[in-house]
Order: structure tokens, then C-alpha cells, then sequence
């Protein structure tokens, strides 16, 4: 009895969500025929007005030609007009001083207008929010911003001058060019953010805070950019750790600087609960309510994309690499050192939904051009990183027809990243939507937190694993504690096995040189 019950429960069930899906369905088909319907109304309304026009052309001159009078009448009207304007210009060479007073109008009218955009600008910039001085903390912060910046600068020039010196000499000759690239690029990232600190303490202690609020994107892209060149250039070294204190300091006073914005936050976060509730309910979660792209495009939904893109990408791969590239032999081919993830891919899936997603009902040719360029671009971008920084090779398509890069990518699999795009776009995102769509709700936050920590933990673990057996094999010393934990726990044998597609030559590495 009780297995009966359980069956036809689950019957029942899964009913239920197949009519939920159905009326999803027609729903997305109601509102494709309600687009087209309108668009044909709108084609032709515009062609009616077209042909209405014309009509009207051709009985003006039709009109003109039985009444010639007319036209002779325009004539000396233009004639007059003509007359009038030489008067005009003859008065004006004979009283300069009206030219003058004219132009003096428009340059006063001009000015005005200047000056109210000016002042709207600068409203919108020092926000009521400005009047509220910041914590002495934060100013604090603010002074010790720009004395330690200041303070870096004459050192950050030092390391420019001596860089410029011994390449001038030739003394860098023998680094290799990349090094020499990495170098100056890391000097210049450093300079750029020793100006952005002080400017970002001085409008601490000016009470900006929008103005601080909108340095702190600046921040972000520049710290980032440093913590790329330091792994490239030192591996995962303690330089490291003050990238991701400061980016940690400036996500948090970002927030903190402008709170008219958090509240914004606070107050949209609750309502878009209460509409999520609802369309979980409708079964329409996750699609974008404007109508202009498919899929919102928010943490929960890109996150999840990346995760399910990571796995079906792997699985892939492998299975490719089984049947087509070498038969009969199972690789393992993932990117990270815990689960059976390939990043490489769901980043290309982020990256595709996120310039695809308005594109989801543009002709297949579109998407697929686009989808070529977005994967191969970040396809020779991710070797370029994981050569620079580590020496690693994963992928080499040197004797591919179309290399391109020095076989970081190629032609045929830029194809391949343009069919996979359509059939994402198309197909997959489509069906992704209903498959995340079964996390619970309530539990999305929760269960999001927690998977995202992993997968950064993941993420993490794997380039110090990386590193550290880039330091094994290039004979460097192992002697810190973390260095040994990985020495240990996550030796040349296990990566090896691990990581079957990739090779490490530390004289490609941007340090090794």
C-alpha cells in the first residue's frame, strides 16, 4: 500500500510539473505571436503613412500643374525673401554694433545652458548624502591612504627608472619578451593605483562619497590587473595578499560610501523576493521580465550557468577525446583540483550568455559568429595566463589548419565555440532555466553562498597547487608551510594524474625566464 501511495504521488508530481512546463511553453508561444503581431502592425501602419505621403507629393504637383500662377507666386516669394536677407546683411555692415549684441545673446544663452548641465552634474555627484560627514575611521583611512601611497611612489619610480636603465642596456636581453612586457605592465598597474589612492583618500576627507564610491570601480579593475601580473611574475607569493585585502576593503566601502545605493539594494532585494516567489510559483523564474534578453542576468543565474556549463563541458571533452581524438583511451580533463569541473568552459558560457542574451531570437549566423570570437578570444587569453603564470600547457593547436596566436587557439575550434554557442543560446540555456529553476526559492540564497565558496576554495587550492608544482620542477626551495601542505598532499604524481592534459616547462613562465 504504502509503495502505491509513493507511486501514484510521485505520478502526480511529476504531472504537475509537466503541465507547469507546458503552460510555460505557451505562454513563451503567446508572447512570440503577440511580438510578431505587433511588429507586423507597426510595418504596416509605417507603410500606410509611406504610401499617404506620396499620395500627397504627387497631388501637390499635380495640383501646381493645373494652377502655374502658383508657382509664380513661390518664385517671387523666394525673390522677396532673397531681397529681405541683403537688407539684413547691408544693415549689418553698417552697424557692426547689432552683430555684436547678437552674438553676445547667444554666447550668454549658451553659457546658461552650460551652467545649469554643470550644476546637474555636480548634484548629482555631491548627493545629499555628501551634507553626513564619514566616520573619523574612514578619514583616518583616507590619510593613510595618501601617505602610503605617496610614500610608494618614489620607490615605484626607482623600479621604473632601473627598469628603464638596465633595458636600455641591454641587461633585460636575455629575459625574454614577455617578462619584459609583464614588467612594465606590473609598474605601470602600480602607478595608476598609487594616483587612484590618493585621489581616493582626498575625496575621503572631502566627504565625497559618491565620487569615492565611483573611484572604487576604478579599484577593482586595477587591483585585479596587479594580482594577474604579480602571479605571472612571482607566482602565488605574499604580494598576493595585499591585492585581496585592499579588494576586499574597497567591495566594502564601496557599499558603505554611497548607502542612497544599499538602500536602493535592500529595497529592490525585497521586492524581487516576493516576485520570485511568484514566478516560482508560475514557473517563469529566472526569464528576463523587460523582454529584452532571455535569462536575467544576476549572480544566482550566471553562477549556476558556470557550475552545470563547467561539468556538461568536461564530460564533453572527454567524451570527444574517447571516440574522436585518441579511441579507446578515457583522459581525465579537468580544470580544477576538486569535482569534475572544466572552468574554461563555464566561463565561455557566462561570457556567451551575457553578450548573447539579447540575441536569443537573432538569426543562428549572428550567434554563431559571435560565439566564435568570444570562445576563441578567451580560449588564447586563458593559455596565455596559464603559460605566463605557471608555464602549464593544456592545449596546443600549432599544427592546426588556422592557427592562430602561436596555436593558443585556431580556426576549427573557434568553429566548434560557434556551434556550441548557437546550440546554447538556442537549445541548452533554455533548458538550463527549468533545470536551476528546481532549487527551491527560499533556498537559492543559502545554497548559493555555500557552492560559490567551494568553488572560489576550489579555485584557489588550484592555483597554489599549480604553483607549487611549478616551483618542484623548476628545483626552487619548498620550505613554507603551505608550500610543503601542497608538496605533500598534492604531489608530481598526483597532479600529473589529475591534470592528464597538461604539461609544465618553467622556462615558459614569464619568472622563469
Amino acid at each position: 500500500m504504502g509503495d502505491g501511495k509513493r507511486a501514484r504521488d510521485i505520478k502526480r508530481e511529476v504531472a504537475s510539473e509537466l503541465e507547469k512546463a507546458v503552460e510555460f511553453e505557451k505562454a513563451d508561444l503567446a508572447e512570440t505571436r503577440q511580438e510578431w503581431h505587433d511588429q507586423l502592425h507597426n510595418d504596416g501602419a509605417q507603410l500606410a503613412a509611406d504610401v499617404a505621403r506620396d499620395k500627397e507629393k504627387v497631388r501637390e504637383a499635380l495640383d501646381d500643374v493645373r494652377h502655374p500662377e502658383r508657382i509664380a507666386a513661390a518664385a517671387e516669394e523666394k525673390l522677396a525673401q532673397a531681397a529681405e536677407d541683403a537688407r539684413e546683411v547691408a544693415q549689418a555692415v553698417e552697424h557692426p554694433s547689432e552683430i555684436v549684441a547678437e552674438a553676445k545673446h547667444v554666447v550668454a544663452e549658451k553659457k546658461e545652458a552650460f551652467d545649469e548641465t554643470t550644476a546637474t552634474i555636480a548634484a548629482e555627484f555631491t548627493s545629499p548624502t555628501d551634507k553626513k560627514r564619514l566616520p573619523v575611521v574612514l578619514r583616518v583611512f583616507g590619510v593613510l591612504l595618501i601617505v602610503g601611497s605617496g610614500a610608494a611612489l618614489p620607490g615605484i619610480g626607482k623600479a621604473i627608472y632601473q627598469a628603464v636603465t638596465m633595458f636600455g642596456s641591454g641587461a633585460m636581453s636575455g629575459e625574454g619578451a614577455s617578462t619584459i612586457v609583464v614588467t612594465f605592465l606590473h609598474l605601470a598597474v602600480l602607478v595608476a593605483l598609487a594616483a587612484t589612492f590618493i585621489v581616493f583618500g582626498v575625496r575621503l576627507l572631502r566627504n565625497q562619497r559618491r565620487w569615492a564610491a565611483l573611484l572604487s570601480y576604478g579599484l577593482y579593475v586595477l587591483l585585479i590587473l596587479g594580482g594577474l601580473c604579480s602571479i605571472m611574475l612571482s607566482g602565488m607569493s605574499i604580494d598576493l595578499v595585499f591585492y585581496l585585502v585592499m579588494l576586499v576593503l574597497t567591495i566594502a566601502l564601496q557599499s558603505y560610501l554611497d548607502p542612497t545605493l544599499l538602500e536602493e539594494r535592500r529595497a529592490h532585494r525585497k521586492a524581487r523576493e516576493a516576485e520570485e516567489h511568484k514566478e516560482g510559483e508560475d514557473g517563469t523564474l529566472g526569464r528576463d521580465p523587460t523582454g529584452k534578453g532571455y535569462i536575467t542576468l544576476n549572480f544566482f543565474n550566471l553562477f549556476w550557468i558556470f557550475v552545470v556549463a563547467s561539468v556538461l563541458g568536461l564530460f564533453m571533452e572527454e567524451i570527444v577525446h574517447f571516440l574522436f581524438v585518441v579511441p579507446g583511451q578515457w583522459q581525465d580533463r579537468a580544470g580544477l583540483l576538486f569535482g569534475p569541473f572544466s572552468p574554461i568552459y563555464g566561463c565561455g558560457a557566462v561570457l556567451m550568455t551575457v553578450f548573447l542574451n539579447r540575441f536569443h531570437k537573432s538569426n543562428w549566423i549572428v550567434i554563431f559568429l559571435v560565439a566564435a570570437v568570444i570562445g576563441g578570444g578567451f580560449e588564447a587569453l586563458t593559455s596565455l595566463f596559464m603559460q605566463y603564470a605557471f608555464g602549464a600547457v593544456a592545449w596546443d593547436y600549432s599544427n592546426m589548419p588556422g592557427s592562430l596566436f602561436g596555436g593558443r587557439t585556431c580556426l576549427p575550434f573557434m568553429a566548434c565555440w560557434g556551434l556550441l554557442g548557437v546550440v546554447w543560446i538556442k537549445l541548452l540555456l533554455p533548458f538550463m532555466l527549468r533545470l536551476v529553476n528546481f532549487i527551491p526559492w527560499n533556498w537559492r540564497y543559502v545554497l548559493t553562498t555555500v557552492a560559490a565558496c567551494f568553488m572560489l576554495v576550489d579555485a584557489v587550492m588550484t592555483l597554489q597547487s599549480l604553483d607549487c608544482w611549478y616551483m618542484r620542477l623548476s628545483h626552487d626551495p619548498v620550505d613554507t608551510p603551505i608550500q610543503q601542505f601542497y608538496d605533500h598532499e598534492f604531489g608530481d604524481t598526483y597532479m600529473a594524474d589529475r591534470f592528464q592534459s597538461m604539461t609544465i616547462h618553467p622556462s615558459d613562465a614569464v619568472r622563469g625566464k
